[in-house]
């Protein structure tokens, strides 16, 4: 890496709970610094950063939103004055919209928490500190409204210290022993440094703001404009510029579009420098920036280059997703915050829910914890979300954006599962020519853990590519648990062994006998449905709390022994605990009519616990693992060269690798003489396949016995009758050859004549080859085929030869095949029980007398088939190969043209 150097440009974000005044304090330090020269309001619609018509119907902030703004600040080691360029960040405040809060905390330096002086910390306000302490982000805090009646600052200061931090700290007189005796608590050298010289420096005060032990506290009223210069002025004193690394790496936070519909990519630059036409990697691929934009509120101006530290909108990256890291910075980022309910969305009659699913899928692309979910079984649209207000502004989205009008059926919660006892789980997928084995333990993992892998199987056992592929396998999804269907969660999955075949696996094979592992083990253990809780805090009169306890009872809540006090002139209990989300529906509308709006209740979402009537909720879902078809419990195994499904409870006898794991009341003597224990559970030990010593070919030789058992005949029968087949074949056809290309990069084909080529393609198996694709199929398998077919398109247009493109369809039910033109291709669909494989072999039969015939695929024995038919063979990697040279090569061309 190179030299790391200080960077002249900070972000900052604006947090706060609904209605504390955090864009009107956007627009006080806006007008503050001279941004701006008049100050607009939240509620004359007229505020800066508020840009969205819902926004300012509303008054409140949906989507997060940037200003830029130049701060003075002294440098006293150089004696001078010095300019920062300060990004304010401005985020949505409402519980609702907490995920596109979230995104943005992955791009700041530092945050601005606003506190309403008149309301205290409130129970979102924890969530929020609980974010900013998980991000590890440093921390200024504004209390506003202090020009209200009600407003206390010393009761405020308190209540910060004691529900926040001791951190806290008063810093608007940040000198004077008071000051430093208290800004001494913060931590160690703090307190040495004050005891002995009476003081602490500026600098020391700085680095402890820097790492989280000190959080300033200013005063204020953002409204009138009162303790906003003081907030800055504490903010160019104590805050200090990041380091970063000089090679290009970058963090996006959030995907949007344009008044156009372009689409932005919002990304901050962690490395280096960016500029316009810089290609960009990420996820295997490489794309070229068009444009950037640097944005003030709605307007925006282009710019050349960013350095390090700055955020922008890019033009021309195409499958960005918020939280992806670009360039040197690979690693991803997983949100903390996820919705807890699930809607039902009604389409009009007219619409086609298949067309409306993609365009919803744009604003998943958006907000990715939106959710936006296809379910097959009952062919309904569902989304998840936080609650009534994102409904409501999502509706209006929709009717603005696509014209159409849904309604939302009534919430229901999102549940979670997991297990209660470790199991070892098998997948085994062997249809004909395809090959996988895969053993995974599965363990109860810590609360909140979601899902974690690991490995224990012996890279002689099972090649590191391979487990490799699995644990992507694992990771890819999430996996439907057998209670409800809902998402397993809380687990940790260990590679245990698993098994490949040389010639006959692909990549597809192991994540077919993957997904099945998982289901066979979620089906041979006990399963625990989990929901959603709140962690609450109830304050009623005390002489209502034995109703607040009943209530709570009722709502099946968990809490500790309540605490009395007095203030605001009356005797007050308080109760803390745990209650599910379920049972919580207009509870706070109870404690106000009940306590006459003397109650207080505030809810803060708390992850998952066991679900409290279990019974209940699975009646009522009704889920059947079995009649699931998208996700098998069975696996498939091989016999006399047919695939046969084997049910998930009679795996066992058929299954090709002894099991790994066995629970501790089936081993009475332990090999190792101990027991193992995961959360409390206690199990046997976990066999670990050991390496035997044989080399790959011995290795090998024990994949005869599957022939010997499946086929009645050894490997080398079946492969010498094979070979019999394949050399008759090929004595009666043209000699065969692999696709060459000469310098100018068209292919080079053995002599035949004056026949036309013609292009056969198998589309599935080149999907799953080409890493963008397989990506993109994992999302949305017709998204994939429709970008293959305009890879395609293009391609024809280059080489004006007849190509055709075949899909599998031979697993629908009465599915008579299909055949259509894609623009200028010809596009096959397989009838039923069809496989591609096959009808390219017929194929290529019929029409390779009149045509010089390449099929393009990377099954290794459908290469030999149309070799031995006298087709010429094409791989993956190698269509690729010349659709790109052919691609340059038109390219140069039309350069060469434009100069003539």
């Amino acid at each position: 890496m190179g030299r790391k150097n200080p960077t002249k440009n900070i972000n900052i974000g604006l947090l706060a709970h609904v209605d504390a005044g955090k864009t009107t304090l956007s627009e006080a330090l806006l007008y503050a610094t001279g941004q701006i020269r008049a100050l607009g309001r939240v509620d004359h619609q007229d505020a800066f950063l508020d840009t969205d018509a819902q926004e300012r119907a509303r008054g409140i902030t949906i989507f997060s939103k940037q200003a830029r703004l130049r701060l003075q600040m002294t440098d006293e080691n150089l004696h001078s004055e010095q300019t920062i360029g300060l990004t304010i960040l401005d985020t949505p405040g409402h519980v609702d919209f907490s995920a596109e809060m979230e995104r943005t905390l992955q791009v700041l330096d530092y945050a601005i928490l606003v506190i309403s002086g008149t309301d205290g910390v409130q129970g979102h306000t924890r969530t929020l500190w609980r974010l900013l302490r998980h991000y590890n982000i440093p921390t200024f805090l504004f209390v506003n409204k202090m020009d209200l009646p009600g407003a206390d600052k010393e009761v405020v200061q308190q209540q910060l210290k004691t529900e926040l931090s001791d951190g806290c700290v008063d810093f608007t007189q940040d000198s004077g022993e008071a000051f430093f005796e208290e800004a001494a608590m913060g931590s160690e050298a703090l307190l040495d440094e004050y005891m002995d010289q009476g003081s602490i420096a500026e600098e020391h005060l700085a680095h402890a703001v820097a790492k989280r032990e000190l959080f300033p506290c200013y005063y204020g009223s953002a409204l009138k404009v009162e303790g906003v210069k003081e907030l800055l002025a504490g903010f160019a004193k104590y805050h200090r510029a990041p380091e970063y690394e000089d090679e290009f790496s970058a963090r996006v936070y959030k995907i949007g579009r344009d008044a156009k519909g372009a689409r932005l990519t919002y990304l901050k630059v962690t490395g280096g420098t960016l500029h316009v036409k810089d290609r960009i990697s990420y996820d295997g691929l490489v794309e070229k920036v068009d444009q950037i934009r640097l944005y003030s509120g709605e307007k925006f101006e282009t710019a050349e280059a960013v350095e390090a530290g700055e955020v922008c909108a890019v033009t021309g990256l195409t499958t960005t997703v918020p939280g992806q890291g670009l360039g040197a910075q690979q690693e991803s980022s997983v949100p903390v915050l996820e919705p807890v309910l699930n809607y039902r969305i009604y389409l009009p009659d007219e619409v086609n829910a298949v067309e409306m699913m993609e365009k919803l899928k744009q604003l998943e692309e958006e907000d990715p914890q939106l959710h936006i979910l296809w379910n097959e079984q009952l062919q309904e649209i569902h989304a998840q979300m936080m609650g009534q207000v994102q409904i409501e502004v999502l509706t209006q989205l929709i009717k603005d954006r696509f014209g159409v009008v849904v309604v939302f059926g009534q919430g229901n919660i999102v549940y979670k599962e997991t297990i209660a006892k470790p199991v070892e789980g098998v997948g085994h997928f062997e249809p004909l020519r395809h090959y996988a084995e895969v053993h995974l333990l599965l363990e109860p993992g810590e609360p909140g853990s979601g899902i974690e892998v690991a490995s224990a199987c012996s890279e002689d056992v099972l090649d590191l590519n391979w487990q490799r592929l699995i644990a992507t396998h694992i990771m890819e999804r999430e996996h439907p648990g057998v209670l409800t269907g809902s998402a397993l969660t809380d687990v940790k999955i260990t590679i245990l062994s698993g098994r490949a075949n040389i010639k006959h696996t692909e990549g597809g094979d192991f994540r077919q006998a993957t997904y099945r592992a998982i289901r066979q083990g979620l089906k041979s253990t006990e399963s625990v449905l989990l929901e959603p809780v709140y962690a609450f805090t109830l304050e009623v009169p005390q002489e209502m709390v034995g109703r607040a306890m009943t209530d709570l009872k009722q709502r099946a809540g968990k809490f500790d022994s309540p605490e009395f006090g007095t203030g605001n002139g009356m005797d007050y209990a308080v109760l803390q605990g745990t209650v599910p989300v379920a049972t919580m529906q207009d509870y706070s509308s109870e404690v106000h009519a009940y306590t006459r709006g003397l109650g207080h209740l505030t809810l803060e979402l708390s992850g998952y616990d066991v679900c409290h009537n279990s019974e209940e909720v699975i009646a009522g879902i009704g889920y059947d693992s079995e009649a699931d078809t998208a996700n098998p419990t069975g696996s498939v195994f091989c016999a006399h060269g047919a695939g046969f499904i084997v049910p998930w409870d009679q795996v066992d006898n058929y299954m090709h690798l002894p099991r790994q794991f066995v629970p501790e009341e089936e081993t009475q003597t332990p090999a190792d003489g101990r027991s193992y224990e995961t959360n409390g559970q206690s199990f046997g030990p976990v066999h670990r396949q050991q390496s035997s010593g044989k080399t790959g070919w011995e290795l090998d030789q024990e994949l005869q016995q599957i022939y010997a058992r499946e086929f009645g005949m050894s490997r080398e029968d079946v492969e010498d009758q094979e070979r019999r087949k394949w050399l008759k074949k090929k004595s009666d056809a043209p000699k065969p050859n692999v696709v060459k290309y000469d310098k100018k990069g068209n292919p080079i084909y053995p002599a035949k004549g004056p026949q036309e080529e013609y292009l056969i393609v198998d589309g599935y198996n080149i999907i799953f080859a080409w890493k963008d694709l397989n990506e993109l199929s994992r999302v949305n398998i017709d998204s994939a085929r429709d970008k293959l077919l305009d890879i395609l398109s293009n391609y024809q247009g280059y080489k004006s030869c007849p190509v055709l493109v075949v899909f599998d369809a031979y697993k629908r039910k009465e599915h008579p095949g299909a055949r259509s033109k894609y623009h200028n291709l010809d596009v096959v669909y397989t009838k039923t029980d069809e496989t591609a494989d096959a009808f390219i072999e017929r194929t290529v039969h019929e029409i390779g007398h009149k045509y010089r015939v390449t099929v393009a695929t990377n099954d290794g024995l459908e290469q030999l088939t149309v070799m031995s038919q006298g087709a010429l063979r094409m791989s993956a990697d190698n269509l690729r190969e010349e659709i790109e040279r052919l691609s340059r090569l038109e390219y140069e061309n039309y350069l060469a043209s434009q100069k003539r």
